[in-house]
């Protein structure tokens, strides 16, 4: 067995300070910020910044993992809020709108709804799999949904419904019409 040894203080504060800045720079210039601008901004070598995150996914997820954590709970709360298919349908509003509004996030919400054989399932997209399946089957047994739709098919569909509603007018103010039209498609 093998014992993780805890961080170094200046090691943990160079971590916190990666992950605030790589937040700030994501949103700034989305996913594709300078990682050698993220360590200078954060007063570290790149050295450390790779160290501590190999890869540009790694330090994305790592600085949106409180959002998607979010996510995965606010599924929860709005299925023992709401009837079925109105939890999924705000859910996946609030997930179209994040992928909007938080630049950054939409590359790695569109990383989870790949096929995924990449090396292993992230932990975004294992929260927002997991989310979305819940919904998706409760919506399923009501009766709000076909039965042959998969939770990755769903997720790359809302993925494109932020997309184009993005596209539209740069803010998302189309996403519920587009959501909505999505929707009737996909009716049990």
């Amino acid at each position: 067995m093998t014992q993780v040894r805890p961080m170094r203080a200046d090691a943990r504060r160079n971590y916190e300070r990666l992950l605030k800045v790589a937040a700030e720079a994501f949103a700034e210039h989305g996913e594709n910020a300078s990682l050698d601008d993220i360590a200078k901004r954060a007063g570290v070598g790149s050295g450390t910044l790779y160290r501590h995150f190999p890869t540009r996914q790694a330090l994305l997820e790592a600085a949106y993992v409180d959002r998607i954590e979010a996510l995965g709970s606010r599924a929860d709360e709005l299925a023992a809020q709401l009837p079925p298919g109105e939890a999924l349908m705000e859910w996946l509003y609030e997930l179209c709108v994040g992928t909007i509004q938080v630049r950054g996030l939409k590359a790695l919400l569109g990383s989870a709804v790949t096929d995924g054989n990449t090396a292993a399932l992230t932990a975004c997209g294992t929260t927002v799999r997991g989310a979305a399946g819940r919904l998706i089957e409760a919506a399923r047994e009501e009766g709000f949904l076909r039965a042959d739709l998969e939770p990755i098919e769903l997720l790359r569909l809302a993925h494109g419904v932020a997309t184009a509603s993005e596209l539209a007018d740069g803010k998302g103010a189309q996403i519920r019409r587009y959501l909505g039209l999505l929707m009737e498609g996909l009716r049990g």
